[in-house]
């Protein structure tokens, strides 16, 4: 299996540094609003990711933080009037909502930045112990210059972020770094209201880029397999994560760096983000969308491509998972009624084939559009054994078996998918039964209205010397 590398910029085979296990740290939200579909872009591709290393048999510890103190929750804390920690539980919840709903995995574990105090100011201490940071007035700061490989991830030439670095520190901030480019590990208090705990230094708090490195090398390990995150992650923040943590530690913090595209909106496809106020929560986009179809849409683009999110695309989605549904749907009926089964090695051939296309795809760098044309192209192969009066019911239970670990790799739930067109049945075998009395009475006219009104509902009713069948188009 092959992986994109976002420090090397090359796709490199994947080797796990514990055998069958693999460590995984994925930056989690800022919870101080409901995420948007651009946050659960992420949320979704990483899920996918860890499913289907799951689906190869590796063991996943998933680690995905909270960050729940930074000046986006305090500012938004102040303006309702109520504590960081109530703002922070009320998101916290709703993300655990809004994700569930999205089929996403629980992570093993969400550490959040606010229980992590303790160690932070021992991980900062250690290094202003090494000589890699130092206080200044109550800040803590980092010596970016004297990490060697800062900018690599990114691809950041240190002269020009340096240029960049002095047009964006104002004066006081400057009058306290030695240096434009150092980045703050510990911030004073500087109003009374602001949530602080004690250090050594100064009544204050974190920084966002020292959480993460705690965080992970806390509950992975100093080095760890996979840490992953959204594009706009790599610089500044993941960039300073290596830097404080290979510092620290002395040791190689990642070995494989994942980075999700964007999701785009719009005829000019910028970005999706609270800042620019272009976005749609998720939180009320369930409110009107199968969160299935919100899932299959956000799942089946390659996670470093970006996703451009408009209600056609999204219908688009919709109608293929439809058809995924209805071939399932197909399935369970014709495995469940007393079709003779008929042995077809082209079917066999077929979905072995299939098999092998999908695991290739997926096992260069996660190729799902290339992953889900493989398996689209195998449902008219089934329906097409499935119409005939003999089955493979062998070859089609293995496929039903395979369809649900695929999709499932997806999020997609076969069983909900099923449940979603259950309520539909009883109606539908009801109308059936009635146009098998009218073809009985010699009712014609009777039987032609009941068939164009059940394909009309999406249903084929096919005669059969067994009797009558019905599918789904």
């Amino acid at each position: 299996m092959k992986i994109y590398n976002t420090l090397t910029k090359t796709k490199e085979e994947f080797r796990p540094i514990r055998p069958g296990e693999i460590s995984m740290y994925v930056c989690g939200p800022t919870v101080y609003n409901y995420i948007h579909i651009g946050n659960a872009r992420s949320v979704i591709a990483f899920d996918t990711i860890r499913r289907y290393f799951e689906y190869k048999g590796y063991r996943v510890n998933y680690v995905s933080n909270f960050t729940d103190v930074d000046d986006k929750m305090i500012n938004e804390a102040r303006a309702q009037k109520i504590s960081v920690s109530a703002l922070a539980q009320h998101y916290i919840e709703a993300y655990r909502a809004d994700t569930a709903a999205l089929n996403v995995q629980p992570a093993t574990l969400n550490p959040r930045a606010t229980n992590e105090i303790t160690a932070i100011i021992k991980f900062i201490q250690q290094l202003i112990t090494k000589g890699y940071a130092y206080e200044s007035a109550g800040d803590v700061y980092y010596r970016t210059r004297k990490f060697a490989n800062y900018g690599a991830l990114s691809s950041q030439n240190i002269t020009e972020l340096e240029a960049g670095a002095s047009e964006h520190v104002n004066v006081a901030e400057q009058k306290r770094k030695e240096d434009p480019l150092d980045f703050a590990l510990w911030k004073k208090q500087k109003q009374a209201d602001e949530i602080a705990w004690a250090s050594p230094w100064s009544l204050g708090r974190p920084g966002w880029h020292i959480e993460c490195s705690v965080m992970s090398t806390k509950y992975l390990g100093n080095t760890i397999d996979i840490h992953g995150g959204g594009q706009d992650l790599e610089f500044p923040h993941h960039e300073n994560e290596i830097a404080q943590s290979e510092a620290a530690t002395g040791q190689k913090f990642v070995h494989y760096w994942m980075h999700n595209g964007f999701v785009t909106v719009g005829a000019d496809q910028a970005k999706m983000s609270k800042s620019l106020h272009n976005f749609v929560t998720v939180h009320d986009l369930l409110k009107t969308t199968d969160p299935q179809v919100l899932r299959f849409f956000m799942a089946s683009v390659h996670y470093r491509r970006p996703i451009n999110y408009s209600t056609e695309n999204l219908e688009q989605a919709k109608n293929i998972l439809q058809k995924f549904k209805n071939t399932l749907v197909n399935l369970a009926y014709r495995l469940n009624d007393s079709s003779i089964s008929d042995r077809s090695p082209a079917v066999q051939a077929a979905i072995a084939q299939t098999e092998r296309n999908f695991i290739k795809a997926m096992d260069d760098d996660l190729n799902v559009q290339n992953a889900l044309a493989a398996i689209y192209d195998l449902l008219p192969i089934l329906n097409a054994n499935l119409s005939l009066a003999k089955v493979d019911k062998e070859a089609l239970k293995h496929a039903q078996k395979l369809l649900t670990d695929w999709l499932g790799i997806f999020g997609i739930s076969t069983k909900k998918l099923l449940n979603t067109v259950q309520k539909q049945d009883d109606e539908i075998v009801r109308l059936v039964a009635q146009r098998e009395q009218a073809r009985k009475n010699q009712e014609w006219a009777k039987s032609d209205e009941l068939r164009d009104k059940l394909k009309a509902m999406g249903i084929t009713v096919e005669d059969t010397p067994q009797g009558t069948r019905w599918r789904r188009d």
